[in-house]
């Protein structure tokens, strides 16, 4: 799992590259979510159009921290989910909990 922020317009925008499941690639992208909490940053989007694969883990993980975050004021919103990511988010219920955006433009845009 690679694992890429940067910040745009007050936005951390978080890209993804592999599979998002239990082990290695939950636990690099939940300190990756501490640390930008811990910095203050409530407003992010996940970039995961690279993203083949995603287990319960990574769906929990995804499905907490939204709640984190909303809790703090902020959100995490979806851009370019893989088709399996999608189908995986929808099986488990959860995908209408996130705003889904065809870019990350589009997604850090909808912040203003």
């Amino acid at each position: 799992m690679d694992i890429n922020v940067r910040k745009r317009s007050q936005v951390q925008v978080i890209q993804l590259r592999g599979a998002l499941r239990m082990g290695p690639a939950v636990d690099n992208l939940r300190q990756t979510m501490d640390e930008a909490l811990s910095n203050g940053d409530t407003r992010m989007v996940m970039n995961l159009s690279e993203v083949p694969m995603v287990d319960s883990s990574g769906i929990g993980l995804l499905v907490r921290y939204l709640a984190v975050i909303k809790q703090k004021g902020g959100n995490l919103k979806l851009a370019q989910p893989s088709k399996f990511a999608v189908q995986t988010l929808r099986l488990v219920g959860v995908l209408n909990l996130f705003e889904i955006f065809d870019n990350d433009d589009a997604a850090v845009e909808s912040f203003v």
